[in-house]
């Protein structure tokens, strides 16, 4: 158990408690600060805090953290469309909704416990036990390829390539709006949002570069269908990047708003392309758009 205590300035008098200890512990997510005060592990001035007190300039907070439990991925029999695998590696067709590893919220289920059934075990330990195999990952309501290494040696080099930008990798979207330039790249570093810690955005501030070219492949009366080229490889980017120039994905109610068109972003990670690890040959590989995003552009090209 950790104990945080904290003194409030008078800069955040006024400041509801939750949302105050989000920006004090950055490292908890907002679903874990909300169970700590349903179980009575913030006291504020001596005496237990309820989620939605008001703070005030002086008032003593103590944070009692319980230390994270141990987790491991496990084996289990789900079913995964394997685009291709070899000794080295796997391509793997992820569907939208999910999740690639075990994380706080996501212990079973994800992609990784369904690779561990499928592999035997035998994914690259680079990642240790929670994220074996994973060289890149996509959002849970994003689909499309990604790759998963084998061996240690795979990892590292399709590790390396992505660090050198040779990966290649583009993206499908129905993003809101018309463009007036057909093509286009926006070069913006993107960063973590300083107040909200779950989302991220262009910042300069503790930032990395990121770099999206998008082409225009069809408009209709209120959207318009994009490919997408990652140049670079940052959290939530195309989104992020798309909400940044005013076109951001349809569905997406993090950086745009949600739709009843579209459960979670419309965005579809189309083609993958590398050079193998062991034969040095390069190789590609293409999805073809899932039913739910043939379904969104159906609608939309006929509405």
């Amino acid at each position: 158990m950790r104990t945080l205590e904290f003194t409030v300035t008078d800069s955040h008098t006024g400041a509801r408690a939750d949302k105050w200890i989000c920006g004090q512990v950055p490292e908890l997510t907002r679903s874990a600060v909300q169970k700590l005060f349903s179980d009575g592990s913030v006291i504020v001035n001596n005496k237990p805090a309820a989620k939605n007190s008001i703070l005030k300039n002086g008032d003593t907070v103590t944070v009692f953290v319980p230390e994270p439990v141990p987790l491991e991925a496990v084996p289990e029999n789900i079913p995964v469309d394997i685009v291709y695998q070899d000794e080295a590696l796997l391509v793997v067709n992820k569907p939208k909704g999910m999740v690639v590893h075990p994380a706080a919220g996501n212990y079973n289920g994800t992609l990784v416990n369904a690779l561990l059934y499928h592999c035997k075990g035998r994914l690259s330990s680079i990642n240790g036990v929670i994220r074996p195999g994973i060289v890149h990952r996509i959002d849970k309501m994003t689909s499309g390829l990604l790759i998963v290494a084998k061996t240690d040696n795979a990892h590292t080099v399709l590790a390396e390539q992505i660090r050198e930008h040779s990966f290649r990798r583009e993206y499908y979207a129905v993003v809101h709006g018309h463009f007036k330039e057909q093509t286009g790249i926006i070069d913006e570093p993107v960063g973590r949002h300083r107040t909200d810690r779950k989302k991220m955005c262009v910042t300069e501030h503790n930032s990395r570069n990121a770099k999206t070219e998008y082409t225009v492949l069809e408009e209709y009366s209120r959207y318009s269908l994009i490919k997408l080229k990652l140049y670079t490889g940052r959290t939530h980017q195309i989104r992020v990047h798309m909400a940044y120039i005013g076109h951001p994905v349809l569905g997406d109610g993090v950086y745009g708003k949600s739709s009843k068109l579209c459960e979670g972003q419309c965005l579809h990670a189309k083609t993958i392309g590398f050079i193998h690890p062991g034969t040095q040959k390069y190789m590609e590989f293409n999805s073809g758009l899932p039913d739910y995003f043939n379904k969104v552009i159906s609608v939309i090209r006929n509405g």
